[in-house]
């Protein structure tokens, strides 16, 4: 009988070991999701919102932004994607307009989705998006170029010191 209960702590410690490593691969596993939502509520990490953002017109013509556009495609990814320009000026609170050029370079018909970042990433939840190629997939025929709107306001509430703003997307191949 003294035999059997010394075993059985050993299998309540590797049962709480095993327990104790699921949990862990579990919170790793959610952290991604997690701090996907925290970066967008807060701007953290030049993450912006991925909804439409209702705004009103009132343009500071005292001040000048630069808006600049970047664009790349992650590795694989059989895509290319390119702004319309490289940059606009732009006078905070009011609405703007630019487009991004993506193409399909391959025969299949592929689905293919975008996700923006801004830089500096404080000033990211100044930077809003009333329309944006990004809020959902495109599909492409085979070698199909679309030309991808964007409309956005940069808010008045940008901190003075903020003179330069980097909007980027990086495109990712959202086939199955």
């Amino acid at each position: 009988a003294a035999e059997t209960m010394s075993h059985s702590p050993d299998r309540h410690l590797a049962l709480k070991v095993a327990a104790l490593g699921l949990a862990m691969f579990a919170f790793g596993f959610a952290l991604v999701p997690l701090y996907d939502v925290f970066c967008a509520v807060t701007g953290f990490g030049g993450k912006t919102s991925a909804t439409a953002v209702a705004v009103v017109e009132d343009p500071d013509a005292t001040r000048t932004v630069r808006v600049e556009f970047l664009a790349s495609v992650a590795r694989g990814a059989p895509f290319t994607l390119e702004p319309e320009v490289s940059h606009l000026e732009v006078h905070p609170g009011q609405l703007y307009e630019t487009h991004f050029r993506a193409r399909n370079l391959t025969g299949p018909t592929l689905t293919a989705q975008a996700v923006p970042s801004v830089a500096p990433g404080a000033a990211a939840r100044h930077f809003n998006k009333v329309e944006c190629f990004c809020f959902t997939s495109q599909e492409f025929a085979p070698h199909e170029e679309l030309t991808l709107k964007l409309q956005f306001m940069v808010a008045s509430a940008l901190p003075a010191h903020v003179d330069t703003l980097s909007l980027s997307y990086t495109y990712f191949s959202a086939s199955n």
